[in-house]
Order: structure tokens, then sequence, then C-alpha cells
């Protein structure tokens, strides 16, 4: 390892991992709804993981950004004030967690802003250390979906041979063109390790903003068959079934959006008459 990343990164504990997987989460781009590093947070907690590496995150985030407040504020530390005094600051942080009994990394941070390839470079030495094999990131984006059925999730990968693995959890290939994440360059650069990588991506409801429980409890079930977890997710399920409940009276009450989201509803019914799946997933 070069003395210029091994700078960068502070091993708090050393677990023996042999063909171990990675589940990545990223907070910022493609964490629409916190599903991303809302499900990769309820497997720490569930799994109980242990945080073993941190990575430095001085060199990697923009702390403020030239313009209007409203932009800055996408850049700054939030912090907390309560009667006069200042009681928590919010640094970005970029730290590895590790469930040993499952053979399994849990990473949590936000993307960097800056040197993709020096971050992507402390990521795989990560990687290499506690011999990675299998890298999984969790993401998603604003769709047609609507809140009342399930998330769809779309699938890329690093080479052709992991895209059946991923079929009976994914149902559908990725086609996209446009601006890229910090996941999808890094998938480019794990090719040239030994490793494999899959992105799954969660199509969302697009008309709701905020954490999206039924969202992450939906792909935190998937992630727990893909990695054969023993979980017990009844209490995300209940709490995302308390919260479709609550959007939809919201909803209910605005003739418009009601019935916009009947309109996805059956849209999203019929395709999956058309191609023969099911909601569930496997």
């Amino acid at each position: 390892m070069a003395n210029a990343i091994s700078d960068l990164i502070r091993f708090l504990h050393r677990p023996t991992l042999r063909d171990a997987t990675l589940v990545l989460a990223f907070d910022g781009w493609m964490d629409g709804g916190d599903v991303s590093t809302g499900t990769v947070q309820r497997l720490v907690d569930l799994l109980q993981a242990k945080p073993v590496v941190e990575i430095d995150p001085d060199s990697f985030y923009i702390y403020n950004f030239p313009g209007t407040m409203e932009l800055a504020a996408l850049f700054r530390p939030s912090i907390e004030i309560e009667d006069g005094l200042i009681k928590t600051i919010d640094l970005p942080t970029a730290k590895f967690f590790c469930h040993e009994a499952a053979n399994l990394l849990l990473f949590l941070g936000k993307e960097p802003n800056l040197r993709w390839p020096t971050f992507a470079e402390c990521t795989l030495a990560v990687i290499d250390v506690f011999q990675v094999r299998r890298i999984l990131f969790v993401g998603s984006f604003g769709g047609s979906v609507p809140h009342t059925r399930e998330p769809r999730l779309h699938v890329t990968c690093s080479d052709a041979e992991m895209l059946p693995e991923m079929e009976p959890y994914a149902s559908r290939r990725t086609a996209y063109e446009g601006p890229g994440s910090f996941a999808s360059y890094l998938m480019t650069r794990v090719r040239d390790t030994g490793a494999r990588m899959a992105t799954l991506a969660a199509e969302i409801p697009g008309y709701l903003q905020g954490p999206n429980p039924v969202c992450i409890e939906a792909v935190t079930r998937r992630l727990a068959k893909i990695l054969q977890l023993p979980l017990d997710l009844a209490p995300l399920r209940a709490a995302s079934t308390e919260w479709e409940l609550a959007v939809t009276a919201a909803i209910e009450k605005d003739d418009d959006t009601s019935g916009k989201v009947r309109e996805m509803e059956e849209a999203y019914d019929n395709e999956l008459l058309r191609s023969g799946e099911s909601e569930e997933p496997v």
C-alpha cells in the first residue's frame, strides 16, 4: 500500500475475512428517500456490526461552496444549538463496519466531492486487506413507482457473469446515460482487482420527499436474501406499513395527486401482468 494511501486510512480493528462481501452506501447522489444510507444503516444496527476502518474525510469533502445560501447549505456540516449552547456538528465521515460471522463489510459515508481516484484507491486498499471478492452498492432514484408498490430494482454489473446471479432480486438491467456516481466510477476500477461489483438501484416514488421507510424495508429485505442473513425485519415492516397508511391518507385529500397515484398503480400492475413477474421479490 503506497504511503500516500496508507496515511488516509485508519484501521480500528482487523478481523480475518475470506472471500468477503462489501455493501456500500453513499449519502448524497442516488440516496433519494434515504434508501442507500437507510438500508445499510439498518443492516449495521441489526447485525450490531463493529467499525473497523475510517477514511480520513479532510481530503475528499467540500465544506463550503461559493454561491447562494441554498447552494452552500448542500455542502456545509449540519449543527445543533440548544438554548444558546452548541451541541453537535455533523462532519462528513467514511467508515467501514464488519460482521465477522457473515463474512461481511458494510460502508457508510458521504459520496466524495473531490479526488475520486484517490478515494477509490483507499477503498480498493481496504478491499485488498479484507479479501473482498463481491461488492454491492445500493442506491435509489425517483421514478414512476407508486408508494403502495414494491420499488423496482435496476441492476448494473462489472462483468456479465454477475447478471444472472442478480436476476432473482433485480427485475431490470440498467440502461442509462447521464451524470454518474462515485459507485459507478468505482465499478470501473474494481474490474482489475479480481473482485466483482453490482449496483442495485431502487426506483422509488418521485413525487415524495424525505425518508421512505417502505423502500428502505423492501431493499433491506432483498439484501438480506442476497447475503443470506436471518434478520428479524418485523419492526421495519411495521414502520413501513404505518408510513404508507399515513402517506395514503394525506394523498387522498388531494384529488389531483391521488388520481396520478392511481394511474401509476394501474400502469405498474399492468406491467407485472404482461411480464409475468411477481411484486414480491424471490
